[in-house]
């Protein structure tokens, strides 16, 4: 397939389907080659800027693909927690550099990995403190709050030497309450020093 096939094919994809991360076998069926000789091909269109690898072995349209899409090709049971939740809650000052996500499964590969929308550390956590959101990829404020103390307190770190935090009146009490309950209470103790 030449450039222009491509982008038309990505594009169809998009909007049709709504896909926007593909797998090598996915691509090299579209191109009707084989995965090894989809290789070069690739490598051109990489350079051409007509796709991006947004990890090993995954590739989408440059800007097409958000965190939210990547965490769930990566990981299908992980959820984004912690410092980046915090900060799309608006709790935070700080912008985070890393990407959490809490998962249930322990990762063979590294558990961190660069990718053009950030660095994401997937971090496997007892099946008591893991909670998939209801509804999208990304913990409430609530949760996303007491992940983030949990998991400054396993690192041994005071939460409050990290980061700023502001608007925490937002927060829910009953949910906060609720949620504590799965956590150590040194997680208790220190989410309510924070919270006054």
């Amino acid at each position: 397939m030449k450039a222009l096939e491509w982008i038309r094919f990505l594009e169809e994809q998009r909007t049709r389907y709504g896909k926007v991360l593909f797998r090598v076998t996915e691509l090299a069926n579209a191109a009707g080659r084989d995965s090894h000789a989809l290789n070069v091909e690739l490598s051109r269109l990489l350079k051409k800027g007509v796709l991006v690898r947004y990890a090993n072995g995954l590739y989408g349209e440059p800007g097409a693909v958000n965190v939210e899409q990547l965490t769930v090709a990566l990981d299908p049971g992980a959820y984004i927690t912690g410092l980046y939740a915090l900060h799309r809650h608006n709790l935070i000052t700080q912008v985070p550099v890393e990407i959490t996500c809490f998962t249930n499964r322990a990762h063979s590969h590294s558990r961190k990995r660069k990718t053009p929308l950030g660095g994401m550390m997937f971090v496997h956590v007892s099946p008591q403190i893991y909670c998939r959101p209801r509804k999208g990829v990304i913990a409430g404020p609530e949760q996303a709050f007491c992940d983030f103390v949990y998991l400054a307190r396993r690192r041994g770190v005071d939460p409050l030497s990290l980061l700023t935090f502001r608007n925490l009146e937002k927060l829910r009490v009953r949910e906060l309450s609720a949620m504590l309950k799965k956590y150590p209470t040194t997680v208790a103790d220190a989410v309510r020093e924070i919270t006054g």
